[in-house]
């Protein structure tokens, strides 16, 4: 992708280091920052010791991420002792949940932008830089990204996300999302389809769709205007006729979104990863209906049933909540035998954790912590056993492969994803045995499994490569 920069001549270029925690659509919020600065002249550089600006994107989602959040602006704060550090910058879903604990609990920061004005980030600096800056950037989280906004693409060139809309139509019990990032916004489809566009002329073979419900996509334009053309159904099948295009993959699918026509367009067209990231999080109905979701156990299994029939590849992987305000030992029995029975390919686990502001983090009946940790244990022990034995049963196949380089562990190792596997959040393919590019999809031969990833060889039609 191309970048206008700033033609204004400088003696030195400013250097901006930027750290993005927290899910996809964050990061995302984070290319557009970037894309700002480097057209306003900044320089990005890997090295945080370099930078004369920090900007540190955080999260404030459940405990632990706010925890990972405080813990690295702390850590870059550190690097204004040495002198080279002008400008330490605080962004992100933290910093726009809590507004005034933050500023007066990290004076070590210098400017705070909150999820309302992070595309602004441009101008804010420059302010700074004339002396007219303040120390606060807070506003309606009702910024929608633009077919124009400057992105740079973070990602291996090969892939890339593509946040479709912003804010949540949903308004589950022990979510903070809608009073972080507000209501549903959908993007137009013509503009998300020419971002796609864009992407894949510079060079991108994967894309990953993100939003906090994929399935609610379009509602809020539909509701207000007669005839609007923003459905998930038709987004998926102007995405799939994109020329270049090998993968669209689809995250977070709320099950009672998913409609026969979206089965039947994920089933039949090719582009169209038959991926399922249903965020399910329990499967009592007494646990679903306190935790405010719109299932009952009946209709979810009725959904998943017709997607296994229809498509009886597809990769389906869900989340759970244990610990759940109220949530008795019978209620996770219920989950626990409700898991053996689908064996879903993926599973994540969560603890619940009481959220500030949230209906679930006012209920009396808290979930002891030891219990917690019992349920979370004995769920992924389950799990892990199903995976494995999923797993094994890819050995002798062969399935296509999209090379991402060289494995961490060491150089006699490529790694790579078949489309089964999401970015970040799913298991690799190691190869140990033939050549190939990187961003180049490969036919791999598995020979070998283990808990997460599997192993392979490139098969002999793709040897040459």
């Amino acid at each position: 992708m191309k970048h206008e920069t700033s033609t204004t001549p400088a003696s030195e270029p400013k250097k901006v280091h930027f750290v993005s925690l927290g899910c996809p659509k964050n990061l995302v919020d984070g290319e557009i920052m970037l894309g700002h600065l480097m057209r306003d002249g900044y320089v990005v550089t890997d090295d945080s010791s370099q930078a004369d600006t920090v900007v540190v994107n955080t999260c404030g989602f459940i405990d632990d991420a706010k925890k990972e959040s405080i813990s690295k602006i702390l850590e870059m704060a550190e690097l204004k002792k040495a002198g080279n550090l002008k400008k330490l910058v605080v962004a992100g879903c933290l910093t726009q949940r809590y507004k005034e604990e933050l500023v007066e609990g990290l004076p070590e920061a210098d400017v705070f932008i909150g999820s309302g004005e992070f595309q602004n980030i441009s101008q804010i600096l420059r302010e700074e830089e004339a002396g007219l800056g303040k120390k606060t950037y807070f506003n309606l989280p009702t910024y929608l990204q633009e077919e124009n906004s400057p992105r740079v693409n973070s990602q291996p060139k090969y892939t890339a996300y593509l946040k479709i809309s912003e804010g949540c139509l949903k308004r589950c019990a022990f979510c903070a999302i809608p009073k972080i990032r507000g209501n549903l916004q959908s993007r137009r489809l013509t503009a998300i389809v020419n971002e796609a566009k864009l992407l894949v002329a510079g060079g991108v073979r994967e894309l990953n769709i993100i939003s906090h419900d994929f399935t609610d996509f379009g509602w809020d334009l539909r509701k207000k205007e007669t005839g609007a053309s923003e459905r998930p159904e038709a987004l998926l099948a102007a995405l799939s006729e994109i020329d270049g295009l090998d993968w669209v993959r689809v995250l977070y699918l709320y099950p009672d979104g998913i409609s026969d026509e979206m089965i039947e367009l994920i089933k039949t067209r090719p582009k169209l990863v038959k991926y399922f990231d249903m965020p399910l999080q329990h499967i009592s109905n007494a646990m679903l209906k306190r935790m405010n979701r719109q299932m009952t156990r009946e209709e979810i299994s009725d959904r998943l049933a017709k997607i296994r029939q229809e498509i009886p590849d597809a990769v389906i992987r869900t989340q759970f909540i244990v610990g759940f305000p109220g949530e008795t030992e019978e209620d996770f029995q219920e989950l626990l035998e409700f898991v053996r029975e689908q064996r879903f390919d993926r599973v994540g686990c969560f603890m619940y954790s009481p959220e500030d502001n949230t209906p679930a983090g006012r209920f009396e009946d808290q979930i002891d912590e030891e219990i917690k940790q019992r349920r979370h244990d004995e769920l992924m022990e389950l799990q892990m056993d199903i995976s494995r034995e999923k797993h094994r049963a890819f050995v002798g196949r062969v399935v296509p492969v999209l090379v991402e380089g060289l494995s961490e562990e060491t150089e006699l190792l490529l790694k790579g994803r078949m489309a089964q596997q999401a970015p970040d959040i799913d298991g690799v393919i190691y190869i140990n045995d033939g050549q190939a590019a990187v961003g180049e999809i490969v036919q791999v031969r598995i020979t070998d499994s283990h808990d997460y990833d599997l192993v392979g060889e490139i098969a002999q039609e793709d040897a040459t490569h």
